[in-house]
């Protein structure tokens, strides 16, 4: 018999068997777990006659009182995260919802209806992440889409180019999306383990800014594919066609048919893209012509449009080889393209200076 000497609070020592100390050992801990773990979980629709699940997987319900948001388009509401629960209700993308505590991986919530449940804490995005999406998307209500495409699968919306940036929204491969901005970021790769060669550099992604219904945020450049125009993917045949933005339109027998500047990008990822060509239709021949175009650029997006009258203009964020930014200014006149003028303001929207104007081709229009 295994004997154990236990002080008492005379500061003698006693002598007690190991079942008289297993036994006590077993009475305090189902003190603690009756008195506190079943009153807790009980109302989560925790287990609670498992005590292993005590010693194994114990987690508290902890308080949040904070308002959330729903990321993805339906978001179903249980009456209880255990493993045998009821549907309550639905919510959908970007409904408010009061977040009262958290168990696991699991939100206790309560909708503005004033109906309590429980969701999937994946589903909810904070205040703070989404009044920064509200400042995004106003930021970008001016800026023309640069193209447009869809995802090749469900995936991840994030606040900022990185993969552990917070999420806004889950997009839908079915739905068009609208392509705004591209960035290159370093993918942050994490220590190596202890014997495993470390990664000698982080790589860097390409990620776009995008716009899905309400929501906005970057998703990784290789999860997009692009939807060119049927009318120009002809022109995408031997280049990088990365944008498209309509200039006008012509009307051609009572069909409106868009005229276009495109932007091509040859042999770098540094820059968004380093060749233009703007297109106008002919009606003669019921197809595009080039009615001008520019090489060795290094242009970052957004190519903006603007219009004064019946005139469309386009404007280049360009670089030199020490980066030094300017804006340039083009002006459609029929099928004539002008260069109008240039700037070194990086934010300059002002109509810049005259300057000698670009080549003039012969009207394609009749």
């Amino acid at each position: 018999m295994v004997r154990f000497f236990v002080p008492e609070a005379t500061g003698k020592l006693k002598v007690r068997t190991l079942s008289e100390v297993v036994l006590a050992v077993t009475l305090v801990t189902s003190a603690y777990y009756l008195l506190h773990y079943v009153p807790q979980h009980l109302k989560a629709g925790e287990p609670v006659l498992a005590l292993a699940n005590y010693f194994l997987i114990y987690a508290p319900i902890e308080d949040a009182y904070r308002p959330a948001y729903v990321i993805p388009e339906s978001l179903p509401v249980w009456d209880t995260p255990a493993e045998i629960r009821l549907q309550v209700a639905t919510l959908r993308c970007g409904e408010q919802v009061q977040l009262l505590s958290t168990f696991r991986d699991w939100a206790h919530v309560r909708t503005r209806s004033g109906q309590e449940g429980w969701i999937r804490d994946d589903g909810l995005m904070s205040a703070e992440t989404h009044a920064t999406e509200e400042r995004i998307r106003e930021a970008i209500s001016d800026v023309p889409a640069q193209a447009a495409g869809h995802a090749v699968d469900f995936d991840n919306l994030h606040l900022t180019p990185s993969r552990r940036a917070a999420v806004v929204a889950q997009v839908n491969p079915a739905r068009n999306l609208k392509i705004i901005g591209r960035r290159l970021a370093r993918r942050k790769f994490q220590s190596a383990a202890p014997g495993i060669q470390p990664v000698a550099s982080d790589p860097t992604e390409v990620w776009y800014l995008v716009q899905q219904g309400p929501h906005v945020g970057w998703i990784l450049g290789r999860h997009v594919e692009l939807d060119i125009p049927k009318g120009i993917s002809p022109y995408a045949q031997e280049s990088n066609l990365v944008a498209w933005l309509t200039l006008t339109t012509v009307n051609d027998h009572g069909h409106k048919i868009p005229e276009y500047v495109i932007a091509d990008r040859k042999g770098t990822e540094t820059c968004d893209f380093t060749d233009i060509r703007v297109l106008t239709w002919w009606k003669k021949k019921q197809t595009y012509a080039v009615a001008y175009e520019e090489k060795g650029l290094r242009g970052f997006f957004p190519i903006l449009v603007t219009h004064r009258g019946s005139v469309p203009y386009f404007r280049l964020r360009l670089a030199n080889d020490k980066g030094a930014e300017s804006r340039k200014l083009y002006g459609l006149f029929e099928t004539i393209t002008r260069v109008i003028g240039s700037t070194a303001s990086r934010q300059s929207t002002r109509r810049p200076e005259p300057v000698a104007s670009g080549p003039k081709l012969e009207s394609t229009r009749g």
